[in-house]
């Protein structure tokens, strides 16, 4: 389904291959033999294709789709077509996500260094890394192995870079230490001067930003997105965090493990986001302020004030989601004219 120019596939598998890497079971009748090539969506997926079904929506298209074999939950195996086969799992989204990695896993990149990328001599480069066209490494700096460091990237000096990271092109990062496996995507800015000024009619003085941007592992940043270092203290990125792009991350910003930011958001400077809390697109959050633990902030809502673990928040300012609907609700219960 991929096109081949820019995507690598593996395979064929086998289904009982599959069924063992992601952690589905076969279901009857389905032969363990079949063999595989590709993945692909329903309404696309043809024979030798291995697509899935996690929504109720698209039941229609399953029961139409001519795909070799699919992912399903329980609740749907009985409205497969005839003839084919599926791996039953619990979590269909997520094991389809497994076995599409399968076949088209992470590509290694070529080592080596561009003739017309800048490496100081002081720099430490693991083995196997690559450094594209125009890249600068600085002094002191430290890439682990397996690494990529895309064309017209800069790293600054001291920064250390854990394994198998990737820094897309035209990304710059200074002023941190980033981990293992985490990836960049193209025109990330981390590490530049927190927002910080003493305020004052005479002229705004600036405050020094000391601190750095430490970013954990597997964590994933999007395009053009900003992440200010520390003004003492550090910003923290947790492990297995995802941000979406075009993002700004303000000086003194903590975020835990396995949140999610998409696109747009802003957290302002010194907020603290506790692990596996998401923002919405467009969401945005005041600063010296604590989002709870898996608390979810709705789209384009203002946070103005402390999130207790668990809440769903809406709106500008935002108020509990049930607290949203019904002010929503009475509203236009106000707007609507009588016997209309």
């Amino acid at each position: 389904m991929a096109d081949p120019r820019f995507f690598t596939r593996a395979g064929p598998f086998r289904l009982k291959e599959i069924a063992s890497e992601i952690g589905a079971e076969l279901g009857e009748s389905s032969d363990p033999e079949l063999q595989l090539i590709d993945v692909g969506p329903l309404d696309v997926a043809d024979a030798g294709t291995l697509s899935f079904l996690d929504n109720q929506k698209y039941v229609a298209a399953f029961q139409a789709s001519a795909a070799a074999a699919c992912v399903v939950a329980d609740k749907f195996v009985d409205k497969a077509p005839e003839g084919m086969a599926l791996l039953v799992s619990n979590e269909p989204y997520k094991a389809f996500a497994r076995a599409a990695q399968l076949f088209y896993p992470t590509p290694v990149p070529e080592p080596g260094i561009s003739p017309t990328a800048v490496v100081a001599e002081t720099a430490a480069l693991g083995a196997g890394s690559r450094v594209d066209a125009g890249a600068v490494i600085g002094e002191n700096a430290v890439v682990g192995a397996r690494c990529h460091i895309g064309a017209n990237a800069v790293v600054g000096d001291a920064v250390s870079i854990g394994d198998d990271t990737v820094i897309g092109a035209n990304a710059s990062v200074s002023h941190c230490d980033i981990g293992v496996r985490t990836l960049l995507h193209p025109g990330v800015r981390i590490g530049q001067r927190g927002f910080g000024f003493a305020i004052d009619t005479g002229g705004h003085v600036k405050v020094p930003q000391l601190g750095r941007v430490i970013i954990g592992n597997d964590v994933e940043i999007g395009a053009n997105s900003t992440i200010d270092r520390g003004a003492g203290p550090d910003t923290v990125i947790g492990d297995g965090t995802m941000i979406d792009n075009l993002v700004q991350i303000g000086h003194n910003v903590r975020i835990g493990k396995g949140c999610i930011i998409i696109a747009q958001s802003g957290v302002a400077g010194s907020t603290v986001l506790e692990d596996f809390a998401v923002m919405a697109a467009q969401s945005g959050v005041a600063g010296h302020l604590r989002i709870g633990t898996g608390a979810q902030i709705g789209a384009q809502s203002g946070i103005m004030r402390d999130v207790e673990p668990g809440a769903r928040m809406l709106g500008s300012p935002a108020v509990p989601a049930r607290q949203f609907f019904r002010q929503i609700a009475a509203i236009e219960k106000l707007t609507k004219k009588k016997g209309a």
